[in-house]
């Protein structure tokens, strides 16, 4: 890559993949001739193992693809693929192209290798046939996986009763090939795999050898309990081995040490390594063609206030190319970068883009009914279990059905474009497609509508896959039975359904941002940098939230320096708009029209604006326990670190400062973990040992969670002589104030884990690790921006995975730790996905609503105001008309849940898409002759 930001000229080489897409019908003739076989039955995501692989993918859902295993490419001309394939879709004489383009900004995403375990004879990986890797096991796992989604052995192919799991096989070890860091995200992602075996298996005993369980993410605590409540999980905190095989049942003998029992030996039929994340395997390479610098990890080198920024001008990062990070770190990430890209390329937007057009859409309202039926594969997933030929032909009996196929993939380009072709040849004017969720791919199939020409809503979606494959994967016969209802139910419903009509509604171009904080700031700066009138405001008289009280990160970051810096771009910029002292009274309108009332230093406004993004923070729990309020030697972390800062006198000659961690959180009342409290004891503790070398400190954990590269400082402080010391919940540390030698202390009592006695430790200073917890203006901010809050009250955000910095309120978009406690760089990196989640909105000219909205007839509405109290989203308000007051829908408000209209006493309101006629037809459907 050459040139400077805004300039890049990238030179790719596109190697030939030696398939015509718009030839290949995925009929999978290919895969059956090919002559090449795989030993190995984890190999990649594929679906067979051969050269040839029809990938089954939802995000790519049908792909042909040649692998370098082919002999053809291997110089022994074997053709055979090419000679079956019926529609000419492979070709060999493809080559290599070498192309030429030129960028303004770059994003490096390239992601992360699972280590690999068998360079590491101690395992036994490769050489004992029933240890696999959690990749492995995830394809056991798989419903396309090599046994169909049944957990068996590879000895035997018998189904294993007792798993062990091991943790952290090449994380948190400095031994040669190892790695130094946590990668973050095993000790969930093992939990998901004893609860998903546990689901296939209710008798399967499984154990999981474990250090620390760094369940540290949103709802992980739950998760982590619901997995350890299961009946016959072990959850064992021991360092394991894998000793040897059985040459009889080649079961595997796991060594490990129990507390109570000593070292011991137990045989297990199946062991699963879980796998760290290393960079990818090309990462020098990587670096050097795009000119950025690495961490000592190999990952990209990135700084704490600008997590995706490389070390280059112009070239960004996202994913875990930033370091080991879970799937919403990853989605916002990729967000963030997104922002940062539109900063450089502002001038730029909207310059490339050009206007999907359709063709007119022709009234078909009057004419019969003529249904097309197209039934899904969903490659094995649903195909596997349901007799999908079985479908097709039951389907072209019912009623107004003209025609019926099946697909291997519906959701693939040349599926959807075969259902538009099929619409305008066949004369259709309703469409069924019997595949998955409405949910994600409802807009792809309404699309294919629209491109022959009849409105969109003349579509209906027969959900075969979660309503029936996946939940009766064992039931094959009833499976296809039920698809048939489920197909019969749609089919009767598609020939009631009427044409809607969608709103375009204009956008207005500005934000308000709630909360100036590190986050609030960061996000109202970006989006002002890339042209957009910001909003912002803050409830206190000046802005930095909680970063005034931090001085220092783990990294070594001056955070009062960086907080002076940001609050200075922040006033000094002239398209943010800053409120102090402000409360919000009122909030209203919609997506790309809101108006928020604000009270701000004696004036009230109202604020248009097109997005709303909620960044109030969070605050420090004050403890009610351990003496803290009542002996002034009793400190928060956060007050600790402030005593730090300021070289307070007593606290550089003390003697002894013990730590306490888990105060106020992961308990019955906050159930979750405050994710920062760990490594920010860590932080004191190195911080204060370069200050007062002599010092004893013990920090008294339950489990220590420095997760990612933290894992690192956390060694430092272990070899700096800082004391670690485990207690239970059960068995928490106590507290009480002494004398000892004359000197006044305070005595922390505790248990110490190894040796099963109780310890004592007098100490000069005592730091509690203080939960971090919600405003207590959240309430009230819910309620305003009709907004969810979850159960321990920060934000709720539209989907824990896929959307992060979103709400199901559109319009509406979340940020820092609002929504979650988390790290000054998480907290920035969100700032900037939701910044850029929300440019995404207001760089447009309007926003579509749907068409499937409530509406009143005025004649049988009584005015009881039960519809009003119903919606959550307050799309229902009394009018005045000639006929008196009556319930009137704001459509572009109306989210079409329907709970008004269940909720009418008279049947006043209907419910478009989903009128009374069209499910009591379904229901009819579904009981038959009954």
């Amino acid at each position: 890559m050459e040139g400077e930001a805004g300039d890049f000229r990238v030179t790719l080489v596109k190697k030939p993949r030696y398939i015509i897409e718009e030839r290949c019908t995925g009929c999978t003739t290919c895969v059956e001739y090919c002559p090449v076989e795989y030993p190995d039955p984890f190999n990649q995501e594929i679906s067979n193992n051969k050269a040839v692989h029809i990938y089954f993918s939802q995000a790519v859902p049908l792909i042909t693809y040649i692998d370098e295993s082919c002999l053809y490419l291997k110089e022994e001309k074997c053709l055979i693929c090419q000679g079956v394939c019926e529609n000419a879709a492979i070709d060999f004489s493809q080559e290599a192209e070498r192309v030429e383009i030129r960028v303004g900004a770059v994003v490096l995403s390239s992601g992360f290798e699972p280590f690999d375990p068998g360079v590491k004879d101690e395992y036994g990986y490769r050489t004992m046939e029933n240890v696999v890797t959690s990749m492995d096991y995830e394809r056991l796992l798989s419903s396309t996986g090599p046994y169909e989604g049944e957990v068996r052995r590879i000895s035997d192919k018998g189904h294993p009763q007792k798993i062990a799991w091991i943790q952290c096989v090449g994380s948190r070890r400095v031994t040669e090939g190892d790695n130094s860091y946590c990668s973050a995200v095993c000790c969930t992602y093992t939990q998901k795999q004893v609860i998903l075996t546990k689901d296939h298996n209710a008798g399967a005993r499984c154990t999981i050898f474990h250090n620390d369980i760094r369940s540290y993410g949103k709802d992980f605590e739950r998760y982590y309990q619901r997995a350890e409540e299961l009946p016959d999980v072990r959850f064992i905190r021991s360092y394991a081995s894998v000793v040897r095989e059985i040459p009889e049942t080649k079961n595997v003998v796991v060594r490990y040490a129990d507390p109570q029992g000593g070292v011991k030996e137990e045989e297990f039929d199946m062991v699963v390594l879980s796998v760290g994340l290393n960079p990818p395997s090309d990462h020098r390479e990587l670096a050097e063609k795009f000119g950025i610098g690495l961490n000592t990890h190999g990952f990209c080198k990135t700084l704490p206030d600008k997590p995706m920024e490389t070390t280059r001008s112009g070239v960004f990062t996202s994913g875990a190319f930033q370091g080991p990070m879970d799937i919403p770190e990853s989605v916002f990430s990729a967000s963030s970068a997104g922002s940062r890209c539109g900063e450089y390329l502002d001038q730029r937007r909207g310059r490339l883009t050009t206007e999907r057009s359709y063709p007119p859409e022709k009234d078909v309202s009057g004419e019969e009914p003529r249904i097309g039926v197209f039934v899904c594969h969903c490659g094995a997933n649903i195909g596997r279990v349901v007799d999908v030929p079985s479908v097709v032909e039951y389907s072209l009996t019912l009623p107004h059905v003209v025609h019926a196929q099946e697909q291997l993939f519906s959701c693939a380009t040349n599926s959807a474009r075969e259902i538009t072709d099929t619409v305008k040849e066949k004369g259709l004017n309703r469409v069924v497609v019997a595949a998955c969720s409405p949910r994600t791919l409802e807009p792809l199939f309404r699309d294919t509508l629209r491109e022959a020409g009849i409105n969109q809503y003349f579509y209906d979606m027969a959900n075969i896959r979660e309503h029936n494959s996946w939940v009766h994967s064992k039931e094959k016969e009833d499976a296809t039975l039920k698809a048939k209802d489920i197909t019969r139910m749609s089919v009767a419903r598609a020939a009631l359904l009427e044409p809607l009509q969608e709103i375009d509604l204009p956008v207005n171009s500005e934000a308000l941002v709630v909360g100036g904080g590190l986050a609030g700031m960061t996000c109202a700066l970006s989006l002002a940098d890339q042209g957009f009138d910001v909003h912002l405001v803050e409830k206190e008289e000046e802005l930095g939230g909680m970063a005034r009280r931090i001085h220092y990160t783990l990294e070594g970051m001056d955070v009062q320096a960086y907080l002076r810096g940001l609050v200075s771009k922040v006033y000094e910029h002239p398209l943010i708009h800053v409120s102090h002292g402000a409360t919000i009274t009122r909030v209203s309108g919609y997506i790309g029209n809101f108006i928020t009332t604000v009270e701000s230093e004696g004036r009230v406004k109202e604020i248009k604006h097109g997005a709303a993004v909620i960044a109030t923070g969070a605050r420090e729990y004050k403890p009610t326990e351990y003496l803290y309020g009542e002996d002034e030697r009793v400190v928060t972390h956060l007050e600790l670190e402030g005593l730090i800062s300021r070289d307070e006198e007593g606290l550089l000659r003390a003697q002894t400062l013990v730590m306490i961690q888990c105060v106020g959180c992961r308990q019955e009342d906050r159930n979750y973990c405050s994710r920062v409290c760990c490594s920010q004891a860590v932080k004191n503790a190195l911080k204060l040992k370069e200050k007062n070398p002599g010092i004893d400190i013990y920090i008294l954990f339950r489990d220590m969670r420095t997760y990612g590269f933290s894992e690192d400082y956390y060694r430092d402080a272990s070899n700096a002589d800082v004391k670690f010391i485990r207690y239970e919940p059960g068995d928490k540390p106590r507290v009480e104030a002494a004398q000892e030698g004359g000197r006044a202390v305070l005595r922390v009592m505790a248990t110490d884990p190894i040796l099963g006695a109780p310890l004592a430790i007098d100490t000069d200073y005592l730091s509690l690790g203080a939960a971090v917890i919600p405003p207590e203006e959240n309430r009230e901010l819910s309620q305003l921006f009709t907004i969810s809050l979850g159960p321990d009250e920060f934000f709720k955000e539209a989907h824990v995975k896929l959307r992060p910095v979103e709400f199901a309120t559109d319009g509406v978009f979340l940020c820092g730790t609002a929504h979650y406690p988390k790290h000054i760089s998480e907290a920035v990196s969100q700032a900037y996905g939701a910044a850029g989640r929300a440019a995404a909105l207001l760089s447009r000219d309007s926003v579509t609503a749907s068409g499937s909205v409530c509406q009143v007839n005025e004649d049988s509405c009584v005015s009881c105001g039960a519809c009003i109290s119903a919606c959550t989203y307050g799309a229902v308000e009394f009018r005045d008309t000639p006929q008196g007051r009556k319930a009137w829908v704001n459509p572009v408000l109306c989210k079409g849940d329907g709970l008004c209209n269940a909720k009418c006493p008279t049947n006043a309101i209907l419910l478009k898409h989903f009128t009374d006629d069209e499910i009591l037809t379904q229901i009819d459907a579904a009981v038959g002759d009954v």
